[in-house]
């Protein structure tokens, strides 16, 4: 009856238990927050570069002219995302049918080296980021 008395009062080695149990779900969430945190950064890149290039588009006068300044201007342009390669970026410019006089430059990346994709407990988002940005030509 002795040796049980004992054990109660023994709590040498319970904070090496508790951070056995906790370290591996905290280290878990904390790279998920890094690796999504990269994503959304990426993803917040391509809009601006999207955005950036519908306004160097309103210069061009034609459907030819617009498309020839939104590839000058991504091919001339330096990504600061460390994660973003240009070779993974499609860019195109299309008019809207509805309106003439709106066209809309739309951007796809292909985000499969990013970081994110080596979590495989969480949901994930889709492979291709696509973003767009419609700009009206003559005012209102």
């Amino acid at each position: 009856m002795r040796i049980f008395q004992r054990f109660p009062s023994n709590e040498r080695g319970a904070a090496a238990i508790e951070f056995a149990i906790v370290a591996p779900l905290f280290l878990l969430v904390v790279l998920t927050m890094i690796a999504y945190g990269i994503y959304l950064s990426a993803s917040h890149a391509v809009q601006q570069l999207t955005a950036d290039a519908a306004r160097t588009a309103v210069a061009g006068m034609t459907s030819q002219e617009r498309s020839q300044l939104v590839n000058d201007f991504i091919s001339q342009s330096t990504i600061d995302h460390p994660l973003l390669e240009k070779s993974k970026l499609h860019v195109t410019v299309t008019t809207d049918p509805g309106n003439a006089n709106q066209f809309t430059v739309t951007a796809e990346y292909d985000t499969v080296n990013l970081p994110i994709w080596n979590l495989y407990t969480f949901p994930l988002p889709d492979h291709m980021i696509r973003r767009f940005a419609t700009i009206r030509m003559g005012g209102l």
